[in-house]
């Protein structure tokens, strides 16, 4: 399987702007610059696109994990915080709330652990990552 994006750029670093397509489109030609990066301008940025895909990749494979191991989870909802400090990123903070009726917690933290270790993103990222949880079983 590949996946794949487009970026496409005018100008200078700060004064110009671009936008990024996606191969499914969801992304088509939105807008990223300067100001959405590191102010709080209209548009997306590279930080906040690794933070939906960090907490969606995570979060699937956590369900997975909970699948293999006979659950079926009501709902799994994981915020996670990018830190991008001196122009790296040095941190992927993610914060999960789960309902999973009829497991035990220290099973739960197992299957946690193993999805935020051995998710792709995970993997990819080059940085500290840490999970903290709420379980309402």
């Amino acid at each position: 399987m590949k996946r794949k994006a487009t970026a496409v750029w005018n100008g200078t670093g700060k004064d110009g702007k671009g936008h990024l397509t996606t191969q499914s489109t969801v992304l088509n030609q939105t807008q990223y610059s300067f100001s959405s990066r590191f102010e709080d301008g209209i548009g997306t940025n590279p930080e906040e696109l690794v933070a939906a895909a960090h907490s969606g990749c995570f979060t699937m494979k956590l369900a997975f994990n909970l699948q293999a191991a006979g659950f079926t989870p009501t709902e799994l909802k994981t915020n996670c915080e990018i830190v991008f400090e001196d122009g790296k990123i040095v941190a992927s903070n993610l914060t999960l709330s789960a309902q999973v009726d009829g497991i035990e917690t220290g099973q739960f933290a197992e299957l946690v652990k193993d999805a935020e270790q051995n998710c792709p993103i995970s993997q990819l990222l080059n940085t500290a990552i840490s999970v903290n949880y709420t379980l309402n079983a």
